[in-house]
């Protein structure tokens, strides 16, 4: 026999995602009045039997008692297992056909169903060991053969002593019967493998916990389908961020941990160290003390609109990526402004504070309709122009100031200065960004500008106005009301107490930044964000990104794609060029995209190449990072 390493492999919840003997007790068992309670006991004999808690045969025994089927059940759980198959062992194929001759499965599974899932990996019928069933002359499962050492308990052991293979030995399995091999002291190495179920029992007594087949060739340096393992990609999520976002990652293979507030510098600063990709939302500032400790850190997710809490430049020098969710929390945010607006409108607010006092207050003294009225919005962007349309549907006369040339829509007029929106408005609301210079954009000379009796609003940012300014011209009366949605200092978290000028004043709206915590926009975001992010890992893809050139990038196929950015100065692209032709490699495909901070280039060149080319383009001059994807 062929002497080199050889592969032990377990089949159920590892080659495949499912443990086939439940799955075809649920086809066996379809019509049967007792299903629930039998399937639920053939589960947990299934899971006993893994964390080594019953022996293997008593476990197989009991099951098989409870399951009345043939081979017709097993052509139905056939087709069904085809598409159960691990993804990451799919991704892999390439791996089970060139290694086909050193391949094993071992399981305490049955042929009749494992044999032709292994088949089409190039796994020989010959090298799959498993029990078998026994029918009868109409095809029904009558029993198996028991005198197959893997129906008996430590057969795993038995088995592969009775093989007499010569080299390493190397098992890759998720449950108790795999790591026995371990403890036999018959194999080299135990990889426990979690990417479809984690045994808590097996993991700690493993050689090696694998999350994937990825990170097994990885780590024993064997050729594999993708560039690096996706499980080795750490995702930290702050801000309680909706739950959909880690599901997405998750499902992706990255390693993710999730934490319900923002950090403080220093503790984000010691976190972010082994981070690959951090998703945050307003509260958290990233600045140059905190990336210059993120080494490993490719992507930031803003899962906001707003990124002025994140320093781009810092992040442009360093290669970091980052994205944003420009439209996802629009139409929340502008449902907010109007209805908030309506009840400043009527004094709501005030009426229902009196009746929560026992106070009957029934007058329509200062309450009005907003049809009519006019509306007055500072910054025309989404938001801006979206709240236009709207409040335009509801009968309001709607003028907008932008500082760039915006097209109107509908009814909407343009007026030539912020001050001549003030002076004419009955209500306005602010739609900008934190950029420097929209900070204190409205304080006290703006406010004595409005209307006697106006209605002031700010669900943009914090520091565009002037709270100490507002709260006068309100107590004075020159204004009728306010909504405040965010605010120059907000709590890190909801433990910290919330302090105001505007706090106790009528006919006043605060809310706790929630212009676009609707159910609805938390949940585009997390989907719009890490599909950006996983976009760029996997392709290169920079669109939509806030601080890159902008790159929708085609799928790459039998190739490998250099990614290679770098500082904008002259002459790189020819510098990588000339590597290429260097070493006499064809280019099948190059994107090249420039802002005033980075170059990026990428490169689709065939798989077989020198890998002294790779030495040379991260020696560069200028080079910030450096990724190859295949």
């Amino acid at each position: 026999m062929k002497t080199g390493t050889y592969y032990i492999i377990d089949f159920d919840s590892t080659f495949v995602k499912v443990e086939a003997l439940d799955l075809l007790a649920e086809i066996a068992l379809k019509k049967d009045p007792a299903r629930k309670a039998k399937l639920e006991k053939i589960k947990s004999l299934t899971g006993l039997a893994m964390d080594g808690k019953i022996t293997f045969a008593d476990s197989l025994k009991q099951r098989l008692a409870l399951i009345s089927c043939g081979k017709a059940e097993i052509e139905v759980l056939i087709k069904k297992l085809r598409k159960e198959v691990t993804r990451s062992i799919t991704k892999n194929a390439d791996f089970f056909r060139q290694n086909s001759g050193e391949v094993r499965i071992i399981s305490g599974g049955f042929k009749e169903y494992i044999v032709p899932i292994a088949e089409k990996f190039g796994i020989k019928p010959e090298n799959v060991y498993a029990n078998t069933f026994l029918f009868d002359k109409n095809g029904k499962i009558t029993g198996y053969d028991t005198t197959s050492n893997l129906c008996k308990t430590n057969g795993k052991v038995k088995q592969l002593k009775a093989l007499k293979l010569k080299g390493k030995l190397v098992v890759i399995g998720d449950g108790h019967t795999d790591y026995e091999l371990k403890q036999s002291g018959l194999i080299d190495k135990f990889y426990a493998f979690t990417e479809n179920i984690e045994r808590e029992s097996v993991m700690k007594k493993a050689d090696h916990v694998t999350p994937s087949f990825d990170e097994f060739l990885y780590v024993s340096r064997l050729p594999m389908s993708i560039s690096y393992p996706k499980n080795r990609i750490k995702v930290l999520l702050l801000e309680n961020i909706h739950k959909d976002a880690a599901a997405i990652f998750k499902a992706e293979g990255y390693m993710v941990e999730s934490y319900p507030g923002s950090m403080e510098e220093n503790q984000l600063a010691e976190k972010i160290r082994d981070v690959s990709i951090l998703g945050i939302r307003s509260k958290t500032v990233l600045n140059e003390k905190i990336l210059s400790k993120a080494k490993k850190l490719i992507a930031v997710g803003a899962f906001c609109v707003g990124t002025n809490q994140i320093e781009l430049d810092a992040c442009s020098r360093r290669g970091i990526i980052a994205f944003n969710a420009p439209f996802s929390n629009t139409r929340s945010v502008v449902e907010l402004v109007i209805g908030e607006m309506i009840l400043l409108m009527r004094g709501i607010i005030d009426k229902n504070n009196s009746l929560h006092k026992g106070i009957w207050d029934k007058s329509s003294k200062d309450s009005f309709e907003i049809r009519g009225k006019k509306l007055g919005i500072i910054g025309y962007g989404k938001i801006g122009s979206q709240l236009s349309v709207l409040a335009e549907d509801m009968g309001m006369e709607v003028y907008y100031y932008d500082v760039l040339e915006k097209l109107a829509l509908g009814n909407a007029r343009k007026c030539h200065s912020m001050k001549e929106l003030l002076k004419k408005c009955d209500v306005v609301t602010v739609h900008v960004d934190g950029s420097a210079q929209n900070k204190g954009l409205i304080g006290e000379k703006e406010f004595r500008l409005m209307k006697k009796g106006a209605i002031f609003m700010n669900l943009s940012r914090g520091s565009v106005a002037d709270i100490e300014a507002l709260a006068e011209n309100i107590r004075q009366g020159r204004l009728k009301g306010a909504s405040v949605d965010v605010f120059p200092y907000e709590p890190v978290s909801n433990e910290e107490a919330f302090v105001s000028p505007l706090q106790e004043l009528k006919n006043v709206i605060l809310t706790p930044h929630i212009g676009g915590s609707t159910d609805e926009a938390q949940k585009d975001i997390a989907n719009f964000v890490p599909t950006k992010i996983i976009d760029f890992v996997n392709s290169g893809s920079s669109y939509y990104s806030v601080n890159f050139p902008n790159i929708q990038l085609p799928s790459f196929e039998n190739a490998h794609r250099l990614i290679h950015i770098h500082h904008n100065v002259p002459g790189i692209l020819a510098k990588i060029n000339s590597a290429f032709a260097g070493h006499n490699i064809n280019i099948i495909g190059q994107y090249l995209k420039t802002n005033e901070q980075v170059g990026y280039v990428i490169t689709d060149i065939s798989k077989k190449y020198d890998p002294a080319v790779i030495k040379e383009l991260k020696e560069i001059d200028h080079t910030i990072k450096f990724r190859i994807l295949y």
